[in-house]
C-alpha cells in the first residue's frame, strides 16, 4: 500500500488494491492503480501506474499492453512492485482481449544502491 506522501506524489491513485472497475465490476485491481497528475499517455489520459508494496521506491518494470480489438497499445509503470506483484499485474492484463509483457528494470549494483534516494 502507499503512504500519504506517495499519494501526494502520484496524486491520482484512484483505484486502490482490491477495488472494482467502475464499468466492469468483475475486474478487481490487484495493486493500487492510477496516474501521476500532469502526465499524458497515447490515449490522452494520464500515464498508468501500478504501485506495489516494496520498501524501495523505484520503477521496477514497464507493462506493455496490446488490445487488438481496440487497436490500442499502452505502457504502464510498475512502481515499487515485488516480483510476485509484477506477476499479478501481468496476469491481470493477459486476458482473451488484451495481451501484455513486462520489461523489467535491472536492479542497481550495491555501489549504486548506496547513493540512491530511498523515497
Amino acid at each position: 500500500m502507499t503512504s500519504d506522501s506517495d499519494v501526494r506524489l502520484w496524486e491520482a491513485l484512484d483505484r486502490p488494491a482490491g477495488s472494482r472497475h467502475p464499468r466492469s465490476r468483475e475486474v478487481v485491481y490487484p495493486l493500487d492503480y492510477g496516474y501521476p497528475k500532469g502526465t499524458t499517455s497515447g490515449d490522452g489520459d494520464g500515464i498508468d501506474v501500478w504501485v506495489g508494496s516494496a520498501e524501495e521506491r523505484r520503477v521496477v518494470a514497464i507493462a506493455c499492453t496490446v488490445d487488438l480489438l481496440k487497436r490500442d497499445l499502452e505502457l504502464k509503470i510498475l512502481l515499487s512492485s515485488t516480483k510476485a506483484e509484477a506477476e499479478r499485474v501481468l496476469e491481470f492484463h493477459n486476458t482473451e482481449k488484451v495481451q501484455a509483457c513486462l520489461i523489467r528494470r535491472p536492479l542497481p549494483s550495491s555501489t549504486e544502491r548506496q547513493g540512491m534516494d530511498p523515497r
